[in-house]
């Protein structure tokens, strides 16, 4: 059995700077702490927080939107995760859909967006 996260969080960023904050890996390193790598391409492989979370990029569009492939080791299929970012005023509302997170990863894929993605993130700008 799996589940899905959908979340939001207002940050004071434009959204280019928060496309180029998660998907450039010197930046990624700057706001997590730990060493990143991206392709940023489709088919391109990407891992961060020092590889605890790696997959394959599936789609993007600058500014806008980022879709990933995350994987949860090999006896688990893949989770897709969206990434959609939308300018609001001096902020971008940044919106995490994610489907397909095994049970027993839920609650940490929660705590890590909320205190890891969105907290890291909302203190770097």
């Amino acid at each position: 059995m799996t589940k899905e996260i959908k979340l939001s969080k207002k940050i004071k960023a434009t959204p280019e700077e928060i496309f180029t904050a998660i998907t450039n890996p010197l930046t990624i390193e700057l706001w997590t702490g730990m060493p990143a790598k991206v392709e940023l391409e489709p088919g391109g492989n990407f891992s961060m927080l020092d590889g605890e979370i790696s997959g394959k990029i599936v789609d993007f569009e600058h500014n806008q939107k980022l879709v990933q492939l995350w994987s949860f080791g090999e006896e688990n299929e893949p989770s897709l995760v969206s990434i959609e970012l939308k300018k609001d005023k001096n902020n971008t509302i940044i919106t995490v859909h994610q489907n397909n997170i095994p049970k027993e990863a839920y609650e940490n894929m929660v705590e890590g967006w909320k205190g890891v993605i969105f907290k890291g993130l909302a203190d770097f700008f």
